[in-house]
């Protein structure tokens, strides 16, 4: 019969047993959470990613060393240029578990820098490459007659990826997600305190079906186009619906949309589109008069679409500037809408007014100063915060 002593000595082995197991199951927890996150830094020794100081060089060599589907996955990026472009990740996340792409805009991930990470898609050497289906976010149509037209790639592969701290520019599209060959698939991505800068589209996401509990959401950020001709908005939208949804595509929150003629515009090919503004600031540039030989298409642009293409916008409290809220004429019958709060718009003279929506009447100084690029991530935030 063992004594107490022995006794006493079992138990105390049990619990060092114990405790030893669970602190090895806590290391491996923390090693496992390590792999999960790749890093990009310049300053790095570009080999495998696994710390800052082993950082890749590229974006795109983190985003090709996603090793599966299982979603959870970070990407942090040490705030500097980056002269990238058509970026597309090697998995989709998770519907429980995006993945995330932030950048390290106050040090805060231990980087050593802080500011911007810049994505610059243009040509490392002329400068800005405006060249259909050259943007940041990689997507392409074989069927286009020009443009980077090889081969036909879908944005789908960046389902259910969140892209915090970015500032993309120098291409065609800034944010601006294209379903291609695979639309009419469920698609969602989260954009926060972002800016995006493109020839044609500053943001947006063309051809996905509505996911009623998971829209895409674009949140703090700051979308600019810079041109006017044909299918171009500071904003782009488009549904595979053949009917409106009850949910929307996607989701705005706290964002500024510049443009020279459209805030949001439904895109040319889409059927039925649907998204919401909450606090948002629309303005564009266009104040042509129709005398002069020249012609604006709108705020809120329905121009170009085909017979099954409709758009709804859901507005809450936001702000919006320009020649006319809708497009003139027949195609604003493509247009409804919803209101709630106090929705501003300051048009042309001229102009009526939609019902529901609240006339300015003096120019402000105010919304036009927002017009510019946030300078610094900081200045982003604090837009938001101020409103």
């Amino acid at each position: 019969m063992p004594s107490k002593v022995d006794s006493l000595l079992v138990c105390m082995l049990l619990l060092i047993l114990i405790l030893c197991s669970a602190q090895t199951a806590e290391a491996e927890s923390k090693s496992a959470d390590a792999t999960k996150t790749l890093y990009v830094s310049k300053v790095g020794d570009n080999s495998d990613g696994q710390s800052w100081a082993n950082g890749f060089h590229t974006i795109q060599s983190a985003l090709s060393a996603i090793p599966d589907e299982m979603g959870g996955y970070t990407i942090a990026i040490r705030p500097d240029t980056y002269m990238e472009s058509n970026l597309a990740p090697s998995h989709k996340g998770a519907a429980d578990a995006y993945n995330s792409l932030i950048g390290d805009f106050d040090g805060s991930l231990g980087s050593g820098a802080t500011g911007w990470v810049m994505i610059d898609s243009g040509d490392p050497e002329k400068g800005f490459k405006s060249w259909d289906w050259w943007s940041t976010i990689r997507a392409s149509d074989k069927h286009w007659p020009h443009g980077n037209n090889e081969k036909t790639f879908s944005s789908l592969v960046w389902d259910r990826w969140k892209l915090n701290n970015l500032y993309v520019s120098g291409g065609d599209a800034g944010l601006f997600f294209d379903l291609t060959d695979q639309s009419g698939n469920g698609f969602t991505v989260i954009i926060e305190d972002c800016v995006g800068i493109g020839r044609a589209f500053g943001g947006g996401v063309v051809y996905p079906t509505v996911r009623p509990d998971e829209p895409s959401v674009f949140r703090r950020s700051y979308f600019l186009a810079l041109d006017w001709v044909g299918d171009t908005a500071a904003v782009l939208l488009g549904g595979r619906e053949q009917e409106m949804p009850e949910a929307p595509h996607a989701i705005f929150e706290d964002c500024t949309l510049v443009h020279a003629d459209n805030a949001v515009a439904i895109s040319y090919a889409s059927d039925c589109a649907r998204a919401s503004f909450k606090n948002c600031r629309m303005i564009v540039l266009n104040f042509t008069q129709p005398e002069m030989g020249g012609k604006s298409t709108g705020i809120l642009c329905t121009q170009g679409h085909k017979d099954t293409g409709k758009l709804h916008v859901d507005l809450e409290d936001c702000s919006l500037a320009g020649y006319s809220v809708f497009t003139p004429g027949p195609d604003a019958k493509a247009l409804t809408y919803s209101l709630s709060g106090q929705v501003t718009a300051y048009v042309q003279f001229k102009q009526s007014l939609p019902e529901g929506f609240t006339r300015v009447n003096q120019w402000s100084p105010k919304l036009f100063s927002m017009m510019a690029p946030p300078e610094t991530p900081e200045e982003l935030k604090k837009l938001s915060e101020q409103e």
